[in-house]
């Protein structure tokens, strides 16, 4: 499994220490706006075997992201394969972090690092990335980092019921011809 670096932050495999702050930025009101419900401590402890499972078994998927200077644990960001029931194919870059996380730039940070890895080590041609219409913070980081969407891709999730959770906008980049 890779682990990467950057000049703040290792994105890394999952420790059992991830557990108690992945579980309570699940349980965050404001963390998961976008994501639909709150989850448990058994449900948020399933994701991380999962995240990790990916990790071993692929050589990528979604990384614990801790600050280097502290070794604080903040979140995820990866790669991961888009769900079959969506409307697209591909390699999906994601990230969630905790609240006290927010605003320093780290989001942008770790998914240039995690676009980098799948073009350059993994070869990807195009990574997408997704999110609902009102997510402004994390649509800010997907222009930041060099995506672009198009309004035709745009789609109603069929599993989210009326409301702000239903619209999802789809951003996408491809891989520098010149690497």
């Amino acid at each position: 499994m890779a682990e990467i670096s950057t000049e703040r932050l290792i994105m890394r495999g999952w420790r059992e220490s991830d557990l108690a702050p992945w579980a309570a930025m699940n349980a965050d009101p404001e963390v998961r706006q976008y994501l639909g419900p709150l989850l448990t401590f058994e449900q948020a402890s399933a994701w991380v075997l999962n995240f990790q499972d990916d990790l071993d078994r692929y050589g990528f998927g979604f990384w614990a992201v801790e600050v280097r200077a502290s070794g604080e644990f903040i979140g995820f960001t990866g790669l991961g394969t888009v769900d079959e029931e969506m409307p697209f194919t591909g390699v999906e870059l994601g990230w969630r972090l905790a609240q006290p996380a927010w605003g320093h730039g780290y989001a942008t940070e770790a998914a240039l690092a995690a676009l980098e890895y799948g073009f350059d080590i993994r070869g990807l041609a195009e990574i997408v990335a997704v999110t609902m219409a009102g997510n402004l913070r994390s649509r800010a980081v997907m222009r930041r980092i060099g995506m672009t969407t198009d309004p035709a891709e745009d789609f109603d999730d069929p599993d989210a019921g009326e409301g702000p959770l239903r619209r999802h906008v789809v951003y996408r980049k491809l891989r520098d011809p010149e690497n």
